[in-house]
C-alpha cells in the first residue's frame, strides 16, 4: 500500500505482454486489458469497447491507442476515450512498472470531460 491508500497488485512481468500487444487479467467478473507499446509503456483499461462491447485486448496497438477488433474504433490507452469523431470512454486503471514487474491498482482513474 502506498501513501494514497492505493493497493497495488503484481500481475506479471513486462515480458509476459508482447510489444504492441495485450494480455487480460480478471477482477471478479470484470476483464482488464494490460497493453504494452513498442516503447514499453504499459496501460490498463477495462477490456470492453463502449461502442460494440468488443474485446479491445484483441485489437491492434499503435503508439498510445488501440483499435477495437470488432468496430475499428480507436481508443486512447492514456485516457480510455474514443478518438476522432467517436464518443465514449472505457475505464482506465493505474498501472506501473517496478523493475520488470507490472503492478495494477484496481481503483479506476476518472478523467474530467
Amino acid at each position: 500500500m502506498d501513501m494514497n491508500n492505493e493497493i497495488w497488485t503484481e500481475i506479471g512481468r513486462l515480458s509476459d505482454v508482447p510489444q504492441r500487444g495485450a494480455r487480460r487479467v480478471a477482477y471478479g467478473s470484470m476483464k482488464i486489458a494490460i497493453f504494452r507499446t513498442f516503447q514499453d509503456r504499459v496501460f490498463a483499461l477495462e477490456d470492453v469497447c463502449t461502442n460494440c462491447d468488443g474485446p479491445i485486448s484483441e485489437g491492434i496497438v499503435s503508439d498510445a491507442s488501440v483499435s477495437c477488433p470488432v468496430c475499428a474504433w480507436e481508443i486512447s490507452l492514456e485516457t480510455g476515450e474514443a478518438m476522432g469523431a467517436d464518443v465514449g470512454q472505457v475505464k482506465v486503471f493505474p498501472v506501473r512498472l517496478v523493475d520488470d514487474a507490472i503492478q495494477l491498482c484496481l481503483t479506476p482513474v476518472v478523467f474530467a470531460a
